[in-house]
């Protein structure tokens, strides 16, 4: 018998993330794009300078009801054509409006690129808006907002929102619109708002996926370069104000077994250079199934089931400044709400009075770093990150960066980081549960003044 020699390992081939091509087409649409060998189904992200703050008084959710419409027909095809031709190329056209501008996402094999570009370009040169389409979207949006405001984490979010930011700010209020305001939109305000804001010239395409044999600059050409528009005009950008004094609202669910709890406040965007470690901060104190967070309220407690810490983006600007959301969300059973927020706050005064371990430090790190190349295997995964880069202007090469950065930041720089990011006497606490349960325990915690609001 002949025993074959044992195969050696390999050296690890070095990663980054990729980093586009910019270009401009001659209608003014910017493109980046981003050839991926063997990525056989293409990506493409358009991002739209649509953002909720735009919406008119008394339409919010008439984004939404647009972002929904483009694929709801042509000048050339009805809504029914437009989906059989979509499906005959095997791609998917999905849309959302969103704080920093509407977002149209396809894909598609590489093979049939052409085919859906030409009628991605056709849903934002010529959408018809039909009336009865919009009407029933419209329809849908009603039928949604009952099941939102019945799902407790939604409802804490919603409650968040409207306790952080002034009544008369965009984000004070439900991003797709409440009952009153979805009500009064038709297809006439979706048209105005079309006209308004959808133009070539303050859009960009991002491309991503294997362009091998397919002629890319003539394809965008003759589909995405047939869209005209006027010339984008500068759309200043109002200063945001936010509350984040310590204090608790309680949204009453009578019965209900569980509370979900949203802690939160808001703090710099990915502009500030605290964003890396930021990161590196939050992921240790509430990023994984091994952080600080579940390790005490899941593991030793038995509480919850999970909760995280995150930093979400919320708008930025041109000039660099911008917002970002810095939260804790999970659930707990009622009768421990109380003992799980005393816990909790245990949690984050010991953070700073202690701050981060070494190995806390460099788990994080290899966690946050180690897995990129798993979360950028897919088209959709890169040209999803560079949207977003684009909708929050940042540079190009910004998460390349930002990895580089992670692995530098030391665990100083990282609980400096997480500790201003959720100081334990400036957090607005959020409980959607049974208030006759669960406020006088959350009372004598001493977190706050305890609000009662109906569900």
């Amino acid at each position: 018998m002949v025993f074959h020699p044992q195969p050696k390992p390999g050296q690890a081939t070095p990663w980054a993330f990729p980093a586009p091509e910019r270009g401009q087409l001659p209608n003014g649409l910017t493109v980046l794009r981003c050839h991926r060998p063997g990525q056989q189904v293409v990506a493409v992200e358009i991002c739209l300078d649509a953002p909720l703050e735009a919406e008119p008084e008394g339409l919010d959710g008439v984004s939404t009801i647009m972002a929904r419409a483009f694929s709801e027909g042509t000048d050339k095809l009805s809504a029914e054509d437009f989906t059989a031709e979509l499906e005959r190329c095997g791609a998917t056209l999905d849309a959302h409006a969103d704080h920093e501008g509407v977002r149209l996402s396809l894909e598609v094999p590489a093979s049939r690129l052409p085919k859906a570009l030409g009628l991605l370009a056709d849903a934002l040169r010529a959408p018809a808006f039909p009336d009865n389409e919009v009407e029933r979207l419209v329809n849908n949006r009603l039928d949604e907002i009952p099941h939102e405001l019945a799902n407790p984490a939604r409802r804490a979010a919603m409650a968040l929102s409207a306790e952080l930011f002034p009544a008369d700010s965009r984000m004070s209020r439900p991003r797709q619109g409440t009952q009153e305001t979805v009500e009064r939109i038709d297809a006439a305000s979706v048209r105005a708002f079309y006209e308004a804001h959808v133009r070539p010239a303050a859009a960009t395409a991002v491309v991503v996926g294997d362009f091998t044999g397919v002629d890319l600059d003539q394809a965008l050409t003759e589909s995405l370069g047939a869209w005209t528009g006027a010339a984008a005009q500068p759309r200043p950008v109002p200063p945001v104000t936010a509350d984040d004094t310590g204090r608790v609202v309680i949204v009453d669910r009578p019965g209900a077994v569980q509370t979900q709890l949203l802690l939160g406040r808001v703090g710099p965007d990915r502009h500030d250079r605290v964003w890396p470690a930021q990161v590196l901060g939050t992921y240790c104190l509430g990023g994984t199934l091994t952080s600080r967070l579940d390790r005490v309220l899941r593991e030793e407690k038995g509480y919850t089931y999970g909760v995280r810490s995150f930093g979400q983006v919320m708008r930025s600007a041109p000039d660099g400044t911008g917002i970002a959301l810095l939260a804790i969300s999970g659930s707990v059973d009622t009768p421990n709400t109380g003992p799980a927020l005393e816990d909790l706050w245990k949690v984050l005064r010991t953070l700073a009075a202690e701050g981060l371990t070494e190995a806390e430090r460099d788990v994080a790190v290899q966690n946050l770093v180690g897995v990129a190349p798993l979360k950028y295997e897919t088209a959709a995964a890169v040209a999803g990150t560079l949207a977003d880069q684009v909708e929050q202007h940042l540079p190009d090469d910004f998460q390349a960066r930002l990895y580089e950065r992670l692995a530098d930041t030391g665990t100083v720089e990282a609980t400096a980081a997480v500790v201003s990011a959720f100081p334990a006497g400036r957090l607005v606490t959020v409980l959607v549960g049974d208030a006759s349960e669960i406020t006088e325990p959350v009372k004598a915690l001493g977190i706050g003044e305890v609000t009662v609001i109906p569900a």
